[in-house]
């Protein structure tokens, strides 16, 4: 499970997940139908060190898909490219609501989106300054310090989803505890990931709690646009 943990984090997962309650760790270690697998569902912990980290966004859990869970919130591996050629965004993005969400807000950032967020207004954007991957994507992320950490590390189905998001907490109680010191910031999306809110811990870090990027108001948010519009996250480098 810690397979190319970064240095700044690995004694910091290791008493993390020694938190974990020990048949959900047994759970973790032999059943293989979760995902992501044991191997990747810290990969947000094997990217951007400890030093670099000024955000963890929490998201919920992971997409329902076992292509799409990539270990990072609001990272779809499924999606290979963010634009088409001819305009607007690709088939897999406007099948992913909240990435979809989230990618309007940043093009309302940038000015080209305003009141209109129709598919044709999107369509009328010129995206050739900008990033096409959703691995570029992480890599913005990563640069303005923002880790993307789900609430539920792992998925198995919708009916489970509350019960993995319990199951972690003590997982995420133990590492927001050790890293108390340091000047991080907690990004809270959805109902599920704000119960971190209610964390004795978190009364220690200054806490941005926001709609969830599947819900419409997302995108026009005043605390979405002030924390996100000055990352420039569709440049590329």
């Amino acid at each position: 499970m810690l397979t190319n943990i970064d240095p700044s984090w690995k004694n910091i997962i290791e008493n993390s997940l020694s938190s974990l309650d020990p048949s959900y760790r047994n759970f973790l270690s032999h059943d293989k139908e979760y995902f992501p697998n044991k191997e990747n569902f810290l990969n947000a912990f094997k990217t951007l060190p400890l030093t670099n980290t000024k955000y963890i966004l929490f998201g919920q859990d992971p997409y329902p898909r076992v292509e799409s869970a990539s270990g990072y919130a609001f990272i779809d591996m499924k999606v290979k490219t963010l634009f088409l050629e001819n305009g607007g965004f690709s088939k897999e993005v406007n099948k992913a609501t909240s990435l979809r969400n989230m990618m309007k807000m940043f093009l309302l950032c940038e000015g080209k989106l305003k009141d209109d967020f129709s598919k044709e207004a999107v369509k009328k954007v010129d995206t050739s300054k900008y990033i096409n991957s959703i691995e570029e994507l992480k890599k913005n992320f990563e640069k303005n310090g923002v880790l993307l950490l789900n609430t539920a590390l792992i998925f198995t189905s919708k009916e489970d989803t509350k019960y993995h998001a319990k199951m972690w907490k003590p997982f995420i109680q133990t590492l927001l505890k050790q890293i108390s010191n340091h000047d991080i910031k907690l990004i809270l999306f959805g109902n599920i990931s704000k119960e971190i809110s209610k964390f004795e811990v978190s009364k220690n870090f200054q806490q941005i709690l926001l709609p969830h990027p599947y819900n419409i108001s997302f995108i026009t948010h005043h605390d979405t646009k002030k924390l996100f519009c000055p990352m420039h996250l569709l440049y590329k480098n």
